[in-house]
């Protein structure tokens, strides 16, 4: 709310979005905001329709119902806004040298030749690829490739930033690396959207998150408050013995002598341990921990999928 009490408008507003493939309805009905300056989690498996919705924001394809707004109206590249968009799919001119291509997309953002070239080596020396600046980009790795694919995407300071799958793979030193810039770009006054399938990105950079299945929202809602809904705690146990059925709680997980038992309404530790000796558990260890995000992922889109994502 601002100082008066109006609405801020959202960034991003889509509401009653519906897309639909011949016969094949993709997208049911999905309404959300992304607020300005936060960064947004975008999660969902395979074919949930995440690149779809994004597709259609930035009017790559056309809906079947809905709006779906980037300040306040239908995207359009001419309006000015500065935009950075990372697609699944990458690509860059990959027998030209990399800071002739860096500096040649800066140039098609709007900076000056000398601003786009000195902005170039500063980044490339920023992801420890200085010694590349001359290197032609078919000879890099993939994940240096994906580097130079950042750093064009940010290199015109964006207000909204589009991400789909950032760090896929990455080792976790570049990963981390990756995630560092991310957050620099919201300190910066970046709006992120961000889609990925790492949990530990998501709860480390995202606001608010929403997550997609079969084109209709799951869950929408801050990091905090998703794992609230689906659960909040989890009981994590080292024990020997067998684990007795109880009303007190749910088995979502269990392993060679450990197991994370979900309490059920009403249920609070005390009760739940008392209950595991009284049936003769030998409990080790015994600690409460809020429900992670890749436990709840697994939960709605189920581990098969998960695997595959």
């Amino acid at each position: 709310m601002t100082a008066g009490g109006a609405a801020v408008e959202p960034l991003v507003h889509i509401k009653d979005f519906r897309m639909d493939f011949g016969d094949t309805r993709v997208i049911n009905d999905l309404s959300f905001d992304v607020r300005a300056g936060e960064t947004f989690g975008f999660l969902g498996s395979n074919g949930s329709g995440k690149t779809t919705t994004l597709r259609a924001l930035l009017g790559i394809y056309q809906p079947t119902a809905g709006t779906l707004h980037i300040g306040g109206k239908t995207f359009d590249p001419r309006d000015g806004i500065r935009l950075g968009y990372l697609p699944e799919e990458r690509g860059l001119y990959k027998k030209e040298q990399v800071l002739d291509v860096m500096a040649y997309f800066g140039r098609l953002k709007g900076l000056g030749k000398a601003q786009a070239r000195t902005w170039s080596l500063e980044y490339l020396e920023r992801v420890e690829l200085a010694d590349k600046a001359g290197t032609r980009l078919d000879k890099l790795s993939g994940g240096e490739q994906q580097k130079i694919q950042l750093g064009v995407t940010i290199m015109n300071e964006p207000e909204l930033l589009i991400l789909d799958e950032p760090t896929k793979g990455f080792d976790p030193v570049n990963r981390r690396l990756l995630m560092d810039i991310i957050e620099e770009q919201k300190l910066a006054g970046s709006t992120v959207i961000m889609v990925t399938h790492q949990m530990e990105e998501v709860e480390r950079l995202c606001d608010r998150v929403i997550l997609l299945k079969d084109g209709t929202s799951r869950a929408y809602a801050t990091v905090s408050e998703v794992q609230e809904q689906f659960g909040g705690t989890v009981y994590r146990i080292v024990y020997s013995g067998v684990l007795p059925a109880s009303e007190l709680y749910e088995i979502t997980a269990s392993g060679e002598g450990s197991a994370d038992l979900a309490p059920r309404d009403g249920a609070d530790e005390t009760a739940v341990l008392r209950e595991l000796i009284n049936a003769g558990v030998a409990v080790r260890s015994f600690t409460t921990e809020r429900v992670s995000l890749e436990e709840i992922f697994i939960r709605v889109y189920g581990a098969k999928e998960t695997a595959v994502a």
